[in-house]
């Protein structure tokens, strides 16, 4: 089964999604970026809020959009973000120079780091591959700019196949996220990573509005449907808004 992560920007866009079924809550701010960070009060406020309900609910959150060479800055936002309580501290990392080491510096922190390796025009196996070996708790696959491509429109299905296998034999979690809507979702299905992250696609228009809790809910049901129970049938509920509904 897929597990839904949801990004949220509160308190209660967080309640509203660990009830409606998303089991792992992602903290960031989509006004400051594909990976934008709250600040660490506010995460400490949410984490406050959401454990004294769902006290072992798995909570990540993003550090912000950090150019990858920024290694002080990177490792201080990890250690601050971590620190506010979170489970999982997500970092974006895009191909390029500086890469390799920032994914070394991050296997190296103590936090939880999960990298999320930036696919727009295109991965670098190589990389992937060193991610995988690094022991992190997990590895996702995402894009940084939001315009209406899709995280499949970067990157291939068998090449994401292989990136996921290679991430879970190596015993860590796999996730994919990037302007992923109902249109995807069959693809989603059949590459079976063990998260799929979504913001607009659970939002009531575009990924800066508000979250909506059916929205999340839908998601949820269709994810978590055994694969032999698909045969097409999902509900006109369950599709939404279709090609609307992006992250």
């Amino acid at each position: 089964m897929t597990a839904l992560l949801a990004s949220v920007r509160s308190d209660a866009e967080a309640l509203d999604a660990a009830h409606a079924g998303a089991e792992l809550i992602d903290l960031k701010e989509p006004n400051a970026g594909a990976l934008g960070g709250l600040s660490i009060g506010d995460i400490r406020h949410i984490v406050r809020q959401l454990r004294a309900r769902y006290p072992v609910k798995p909570i990540s959150a993003t550090i912000g959009d950090v150019p990858a060479d920024a290694l002080d800055e990177i490792a201080t936002r990890v250690i601050e973000v971590s620190d506010a309580g979170i489970d999982y501290v997500k970092v974006g990392v895009a191909p390029g120079p500086s890469a390799r080491r920032c994914l070394e510096l991050l296997a190296n922190l103590p936090a939880a780091v999960v990298p999320v390796l930036l696919c727009d025009g295109g991965m670098d196996g190589e990389l992937v591959a060193s991610a995988a070996t690094l022991g992190f708790v997990g590895v996702m696959f995402d894009t940084a700019g939001k315009d209406g491509s899709t995280l499949f429109d970067h990157v291939d299905s068998a090449s994401l196949a292989q990136w996921l296998r290679l991430t879970q034999e190596r015993g860590a979690m796999s996730g994919i996220a990037g302007s992923l809507g109902w249109a995807q979702f069959q693809q989603i299905r059949a590459l079976a990573p063990d998260v799929a992250g979504f913001r607009t696609a659970l939002c009531v228009d575009g990924r800066r509005s508000r979250l909506d809790p059916q929205r999340v809910a839908q998601w949820a049901t269709a994810l978590h449907r055994p694969a032999g129970d698909l045969g097409g049938t999902l509900t006109a509920a369950e599709f939404g808004a279709a090609d609307t509904t992006r992250l």
